[in-house]
């Protein structure tokens, strides 16, 4: 019940949360980024140092949903170092901490607070520090690996790249000859600007909108677990009630026959 109560609080913040991020990037897309208009959120380099952001929950009793993340982290960590790729973990989830404490030289960071209160200034400050280290060149790749939530009994493992920003014209320039008319906006005070203070906004929103993801799969995942685990009590208290009255029964049945072959044998 307590799960319940607190996933449909957090269902209803991803998905008030997700119209507003789609919108955002459907603005952010329809700016043709090219001809030296990129941001140093689009900067490309060598790959050589990767930072994953690990998402998991505070507490247990959520079935697969953290062992499913950090396998997959884990996973990744193998992968970038069979490349000679230098990487770093920064957590958000005590689960994932006592996980990458215990990798000599993973985890940079960790941030379980925030999902105890997860406020969009709070968040937004991790996701700034983030960028920042990127746009200072500390990282050439930023990963999100999380649960993307679908519904209370669906919960999609994602690894999730946040920087550098993908480059989406062309899918803008896709939908708008899908629609027959390629969107052309007059912009004010000019693309350069409107990028500048866009692309900042909309990395901040994606990463506020992956821990809200997380929060609202982890309440799925226990309420559904919760229910797992009250419905294999009950099958076990049945089959355990069955196998006490048989025992009993059986128990019964012997002490009426020891009583009545007392009695015969008094009798005869």
């Amino acid at each position: 019940m307590v799960s319940a109560a607190k996933f449909r609080r957090a269902q209803a913040s991803i998905i008030g949360m997700r119209p507003y991020s789609a919108e955002l990037n459907s603005i952010l897309s329809s700016i043709e980024v090219g001809d030296g208009m990129e941001t140093l959120y689009h900067r490309t380099s060598k790959l050589q140092r990767v930072l994953l952001v690990v998402m998991t929950s505070n507490k247990g009793l959520c079935g697969a949903f953290n062992s499913n993340v950090i396998k997959s982290a884990l996973a990744r960590v193998e992968e970038y170092k069979g490349k000679g790729v230098e990487v770093s973990v920064i957590t958000l989830g005590k689960r994932g901490t006592d996980v990458f404490q215990k990798q000599t030289g993973l985890l940079v960071e960790s941030y379980d607070a925030l999902l105890d209160h997860p406020l969009f200034d709070e968040v937004a400050k991790v996701a700034e520090d983030i960028m920042t280290d990127f746009s200072k060149g500390k990282y050439d790749r930023v990963e999100l690996i999380y649960n993307r939530f679908k519904n209370s009994l669906v919960q999609i493992l994602t690894n999730e790249q946040f920087l550098p920003v993908a480059p989406s014209a062309q899918d803008a320039t896709k939908q708008g000859k899908q629609g027959g008319i390629l969107n052309d906006y007059i912009y004010e005070p000019g693309k350069e600007q409107i990028l500048a203070d866009i692309i900042p906004l909309s990395l901040r929103t994606q990463f506020y909108r992956t821990v809200l993801d997380t929060l609202a799969s982890e309440h799925g995942a226990r309420m559904n677990a919760m229910q797992k685990a009250t419905d294999n009590a009950t099958e076990m208290l049945k089959d355990l009630r069955l196998s006490y009255n048989k025992a009993r029964q059986a128990a019964i049945t012997n002490e009426i026959i020891e009583i009545v072959s007392g009695a015969e044998a008094l009798n005869g």
